[in-house]
C-alpha cells in the first residue's frame, strides 16, 4: 500500500508492473480494488497506477468536498508529483468523466483516454443514483447502510454477472463518508461535458455495456458525435461493470489500444 501527500490530502493508491504508464480511476462507492485483475494482465506491458479519490478506499477522508473538479485537481497532481508528464487515463463510470475532465482541463497530462461505462451527461445516470444525489435521502440511505447493502445484493444480478460484486462493492462502501457518498453523485449528477468535447485532441475510446443499468449507455453517442479521434466498443452481454461481465474481451481491447499510435 502507497500514499502521497498532496497540499490537499493523502492519496491512495497501488502501482503494479513495468514499462510506460497507465492510470487508471475508479467509479462511485468503488476503490482501487475494481482494477486488480486489469493491473494483473496490464503488468506485464505497462506500469499501472490505481487511486482512491479522496473520501473513498484509503484515500484522505477529512475534507469538506468531494466532487468531480476536486478529483481532476487530485490526477493532476498525483501525476505531478509521481514525475508522469502524461500518461494513458482509464476510467470505470464516475472515474472516466473525470479522465475525459483531465484532457479538457489538463490536456498536457494525458496521452489518451478510455471511458468505460461514464457519464458524458449526469442526467443519463440512473433514477435511484440521481435520488441519491439529494442530501436528505442520501442521509437517510447512508444511515440504513445495512438496508443499502441487501437491496445491491437483491439488485445485484441485474447489474452484472460476477457473484462476488456485492461482497465487492459492500467492503468499499465501509471506507466511504456521508459527505463523500453524497457529493461525489451531487457533482456527477450535475455534471454535462457535452459542449467541451469537441477540442479533445487526444484518442478516445468509449466502452460501454448494452445491459447497463446504472448509466444509460446511449452515453457513447456524444463521444462519437463531438469527439474527433474516437474508437466505441459496444457489449453486447455486458452490463455497467465491463470488466467483470467480459473480463477476457475487455482486457483484450484494452490492451489493443493501449498498444496503439
Amino acid at each position: 500500500m502507497s500514499s502521497l501527500i498532496t497540499d490537499q490530502g493523502s492519496v491512495h493508491y497501488e502501482v503494479y508492473g513495468r514499462g510506460r504508464p497507465v492510470i487508471l480511476l475508479h467509479g462511485w462507492l468503488e476503490s482501487w480494488g475494481l482494477w486488480q485483475e486489469t493491473m494483473d494482465f496490464l503488468g506485464n506491458s505497462y506500469r499501472t497506477y490505481a487511486i482512491d479519490f479522496w473520501g473513498f478506499g484509503e484515500s484522505d477522508k477529512r475534507r469538506e468536498s468531494f466532487t468531480v473538479p476536486d478529483f481532476v485537481s487530485l490526477v493532476n497532481d498525483f501525476m505531478k508529483q509521481m514525475g508522469i508528464k502524461h500518461a494513458p487515463l482509464v476510467g470505470h463510470s464516475m472515474g472516466g468523466t473525470v479522465s475525459l475532465s483531465v484532457a479538457i482541463n489538463h490536456p498536457e497530462r494525458v496521452s489518451k483516454v478510455v471511458v468505460i461505462g461514464s457519464p458524458v451527461e449526469g442526467s443519463s445516470l440512473s433514477v435511484l443514483l440521481k435520488l441519491a444525489s439529494i442530501r436528505t435521502i442520501a442521509s437517510i440511505v447512508y444511515r440504513m447502510m445495512d438496508v443499502l447493502k441487501l437491496g445491491i445484493r437483491i439488485a445485484a444480478p441485474i447489474i452484472t454477472r460476477e457473484s462476488q460484486w456485492p461482497a465487492m462493492i459492500h467492503s468499499d462502501l465501509n471506507q466511504v463518508t456521508m459527505e463523500s457518498f453524497l457529493l461525489s453523485i451531487s457533482s456527477l449528477r450535475q455534471t454535462n461535458l457535452t459542449h467541451q468535447l469537441a477540442p479533445i485532441y487526444q484518442p478516445v475510446m468509449g466502452m460501454y455495456g448494452d445491459r447497463d443499468v446504472i448509466v444509460n449507455p446511449n452515453q457513447w453517442s456524444l463521444l462519437d458525435t463531438y469527439i474527433q479521434r474516437v474508437r466505441i466498443e459496444r457489449f453486447r452481454r455486458a452490463g455497467h461493470f465491463i470488466m467483470l461481465d467480459e473480463p477476457n474481451q475487455f482486457k483484450s481491447i484494452l490492451k489493443d489500444y493501449l498498444d496503439s499510435y
